[in-house]
């Protein structure tokens, strides 16, 4: 039988009459990356609290690093890294003071050595006395990823580690993710990139708290069932506007300097938009990517908020 890092099934919580994470099942391999996507509200950050023991799930059952993840999460706490969306280290301290406090937090018997050792895996020697609050962006992402793996855990959770960092920064970050991957550390990403999400192992969706797609990129994408249509040349926005709500049109998206027209229903789709296709536009079908399998999922679903 094959052993998971998290292997969990019918996690649910609600708040309220609210269910914010409705019977979610999840299995994570060890040394893999497993993106979580999803847009805001949707329950990721709830899920990923509740895997770490800081909340109390409703409903539920299974293991995270082979213990019970609700009687257990005392345990787990200490065998898991958490990185918030905000940014949570005392501003007014040295990235040092901060990696030694959160080594104090873990009662780490040596202590010295392991703020050491952590200044050193992530660069950060040259600006042990640096005060954190006057950190660029990329670097205080840096001295909270220090700070999750201090304790040597097995699992990070990262939750949308690189939003409002720079293309460089989020670069470095990722290959840093995967050098410890390689060594079998696993992760649990929450992203909004959708090329962060191409490089994960496998991914899940969720939207208003229920799993909605889940496997490989290509997995996923074979599960959208889309058609994609590439238009380019001039006049798009008028074009978007005539094609927009047409009989199998789901949705009409910029990118960049081209126009994607997707649908799931390919007979309707190519029905309403073959009047167009010989006009002065470019038309391609295209094979559809992540980012249009993800809108569409996203316009599909149904907000639970009452």
């Amino acid at each position: 039988m094959e052993t998971f890092a998290i292997d969990v099934r019918g996690v649910t919580k609600k708040f309220g009459t609210r269910t914010v994470v409705n019977d979610i099942a999840m299995q994570v391999r060890p040394g893999e990356i497993y993106g979580f996507l999803g847009p805001n509200g949707s329950g990721k950050t709830t899920f990923l609290r509740m895997l770490c023991g800081l909340l109390t799930p409703d409903g539920g059952e299974g293991k995270c690093l082979g213990l019970d993840f609700r009687s257990e999460s005392a345990e787990i706490k200490k065998r898991v890294g958490y990185m918030t969306q905000k940014f949570s280290f005392y501003e007014d301290l040295s990235i040092e003071e901060n990696l030694d406090f959160i080594a104090r937090l873990y009662m780490m018997p040596q202590r010295k050595m392991a703020v050491e050792k952590s200044l050193e895996r992530l660069g950060m020697v040259e600006r042990r006395k640096q005060l954190a609050g006057t950190l660029s962006g990329g670097w205080k992402q840096r001295l909270a990823l220090a700070a999750c793996l201090i304790h040597e855990p097995q699992l990070l959770l990262l939750d949308e580690p690189t939003a409002g960092v720079d293309p460089k920064a989020r670069r470095d970050f990722w290959d840093e993710i995967h050098k410890l991957a390689a060594s079998g550390l696993t992760f649990l990403i929450t992203t909004h990139y959708m090329d962060e999400a191409s490089r994960c192992n496998r991914l899940a969706y969720i939207a208003y708290g229920n799993l909605l797609a889940s496997g490989t990129v290509a997995e996923v994408v074979k599960a959208g069932g889309l058609t994609t249509w590439e238009i380019s040349g001039e006049n798009l926005a008028a074009l978007a506007e005539k094609i927009r709500g047409l009989p199998g049109v789901e949705q009409v998206v910029a990118f960049g300097t081209t126009l994607h027209v997707s649908g799931r229903n390919a007979e309707k789709l190519n029905a309403s938009v073959s009047p167009f296709v010989s006009g002065a536009q470019r038309w391609e079908k295209i094979e559809s990517g992540l980012e249009d399998v993800f809108i569409s999922l996203m316009e599909a679903a149904k907000d639970n908020f009452s």
